[in-house]
């Protein structure tokens, strides 16, 4: 009979084991007291080694089988029937390991063997085993979450680890059954249609042997295993952007070569597997399909001062995370217009990128988003329109934007229409040539054409924000609506609103039409006196009013959602405060025959953003160095 025992929950045969002594013993001889009857069951004793599957090459510290003395002295080959198992065929590997995870494996192995070895100053073979009653074994094989991925590992590190029967060797061991499990959860992602998110394995559950643990371990140790922690799943939580945890892997999925290879996808097509703008493609990075929306308006009042922080605007203290994409519309902007877009960049540091900037006159609109979604983005097309013909300067009209992210199309207006508590008739005609006027889209094709309005530009896309200086007043006077204002702040934005101009018209169904407005709970956004939280305090004493508003339409019922509408009370450089909206939008896979952005972006922008972000960071750093200099008196 041949001296390997045969391992029912592996496909190869164990090498020679250690004895007692610490010598092999010779492969073609056995030790007296080893081979049971063939009749006889193999029943564990207490303190015996598990026979149910081999656990690997354990050196266990309890003695070997004890069995009677007669069976001994018989021939073994009389009595027991030769078996030799032929071991299964192994699968083929998709994926090669690559040097980054047996770098992993060797990282991760060390911190496992100083854990093991500071551990009371007792053997790291030893384990727990010393300790506990035996028990008998309530698994077969290898844990379940591992059993899988131990087929894959390479051939060479199994028989490294066979050979030892050390802790060192299962450190190797484990490490690469966890590194293979976590291919596997990619690969049954993929095939479910589903994003798997990479589990982070905990640092305790790397360091501590599977096999001195109990049941409870066991289980412990596998929910760790398949515990994720990654923006990009399914689990994705209902704020915008990604979970607080810090992953332990990379969250880039890997690319298979027959993927690559593929070039069976057709061009256009909603179900290309591989299409930039396909399903699969947005199921990385929206699972949920629905992206982080962030619209400003603020008139400037044509301010050449800046605010000296705007994290008041872009990032809010309501919202717990930054925003997938940022449009920022201005009406009366300040006159050095790219030192306004600096400062947007520089606020939203490196992880954002200016998508598109433009200007029409005094009105000003950027359109910023997160680096990693450039891709996806269609070519950025814009058209203007000019309600003040008469002046010089364009102070009052419209600027429109309109791109394509993924499947669905966007347009986004700002305006700043006729100013005046009366002239309610000429705000109503500037929104109608605005509708008209706008020459949008161009070359980016409709998502929906036979939905399309030649009339009315804000019928020609999925999802429109409209947003500006409207000059929508307040009516009934300035000493009606200071009364109001007293009021408690519930009570009183309910009250005001029944005297707004633009809340009636809408009603009516003479401007905006198909548009709704998130709920207000602000107060007037107009007239303050600039540095100061009062109103109108001059001898015009205009009447507190909502002049600055966001509006949005969809095609889709429902596709738009508003999370938080507000305004900015802390920036007082002008006599408006800025007004913010901040939405969740449904974004649909789309098609890769569109005229593509293909990662276009303002690059000199980005890079004197970052520039001012460290130089500040460094004045601030040295800034208590200059103070604590600046105390200390040199006798001389």
């Amino acid at each position: 009979m041949p001296s390997k025992l045969a391992c029912l929950g592996h496909s190869e045969a164990s090498p020679p084991q250690p004895t007692a002594q610490g010598h092999l013993q010779p492969e073609g001889r056995m030790l007296k007291g080893q081979l049971p009857n063939a009749g006889q069951d193999l029943v564990p004793h207490p303190g015996s080694l598990p026979t149910n599957g081999c656990q690997g090459p354990e050196k266990s510290p309890v003695p070997p089988l004890s069995l009677p003395a007669g069976i001994g002295n018989e021939d073994p080959q009389a009595k027991a029937k030769p078996f030799t198992p032929k071991p299964p065929t192994r699968p083929r590997l998709e994926r090669a390991l690559s040097l980054d995870e047996k770098a992993w494996r060797r990282r991760r192995f060390r911190t496992s063997h100083e854990d093991l070895a500071t551990r009371g100053g007792t053997s790291p073979s030893r384990g727990s085993l010393q300790d506990e009653a035996p028990q008998p074994p309530t698994h077969t094989g290898s844990p379940p979450c591992l059993s899988t991925s131990l087929q894959e590992i390479p051939t060479s590190r199994r028989a490294q680890g066979s050979t030892g029967g050390g802790p060192s060797s299962w450190g190797h061991c484990i490490s690469g059954m966890i590194s293979t499990s976590l291919d596997l959860l990619h690969r049954d992602g993929a095939s479910a249609g589903s994003t798997t998110r990479l589990p982070a394995v905990d640092q305790k559950a790397a360091s501590n042997p599977p096999w001195t643990a109990n049941s409870t371990g066991k289980s412990r140790l596998q929910s760790r295993l398949f515990r994720a922690h990654s923006s990009l799943g399914p689990g994705r939580p209902p704020s915008p952007l990604a979970c607080d945890a810090k992953p332990s892997f990379s969250l880039l999925a890997p690319i298979r070569a027959k993927d690559v290879r593929s070039r069976s996808y057709l061009e256009g097509s909603l179900l290309a597997s591989g299409a930039l703008m396909g399903a699969d493609e947005l199921a990385r990075y929206f699972p949920d399909r629905s992206m982080a929306l962030f619209v400003a308006t603020w008139n400037m009042q044509g301010q050449k001062e800046l605010p000296p922080n705007l994290d008041e605007l872009l990032l809010p203290a309501e919202a717990d995370y930054a925003q997938d994409l940022y449009v920022i519309g201005v009406q009366e902007g300040c006159s050095d217009r790219r030192e306004w877009e600096v400062r947007l960049q520089e606020t939203l540091g490196p992880r954002y990128v200016t998508l598109y900037s433009t200007a029409h006159g005094a009105l000003y609109m950027s359109v910023l988003i997160r680096r990693d979604l450039i891709w996806f983005c269609s070519e950025v097309e814009s058209s203007t329109v000019t309600t003040r013909i008469v002046s010089h300067i364009k102070t009052k009209g419209a600027l429109g934007v309109s791109f394509t992210f993924f499947g669905t199309s966007f347009l986004f207006i700002t305006s700043h229409f006729t100013s005046g508590d009366g002239k309610v008739s000429e705000r109503l005609l500037d929104y109608s040539r605005t509708v008209q006027g706008l020459a949008l889209p161009r070359s980016v094709p409709d998502t929906s054409p036979y939905r399309s309005d030649a009339a009315d530009v804000t019928t020609r896309f999925d999802g429109v924000f409209w947003f500006g200086d409207f000059n929508f007043r307040l009516n009934g006077g300035r000493v009606a609506v200071e009364a109001i204002l007293k009021q408690d702040l519930g009570e009183k934005v309910s009250a005001l609103l029944q005297h707004d101009q633009l809340t009636q018209e809408m009603k009516k169904g003479s401007i905006f039409k198909g548009f709704q407005e998130p709920d207000i709970h602000f107060l007037p956004s107009y007239k303050f006196d600039i540095g100061k939280d009062s109103y109108d305090t001059t001898s015009k004493q205009r009447t507190p009013s909502y002049t600055d508003r966001v509006v949005y339409r969809s095609r889709h019922k429902g596709d738009i959602c508003p999370v938080k509408y507000s305004s900015c009370p802390g920036i007082k450089t002008s006599d408006h405060r800025p007004v913010y909206g901040l939405f969740r939008v449904k974004v649909r896979p789309g098609r890769d025959n569109i005229p593509l952005a293909a990662g276009k972006f303002d690059r000199e922008l980005y890079l004197i953003g970052i520039k001012r972000r460290i130089s500040k960071e460094i004045q601030q750093q040295q800034a208590p160095k200059d103070q604590h200099s600046s105390t200390i008196c040199t006798v001389s």
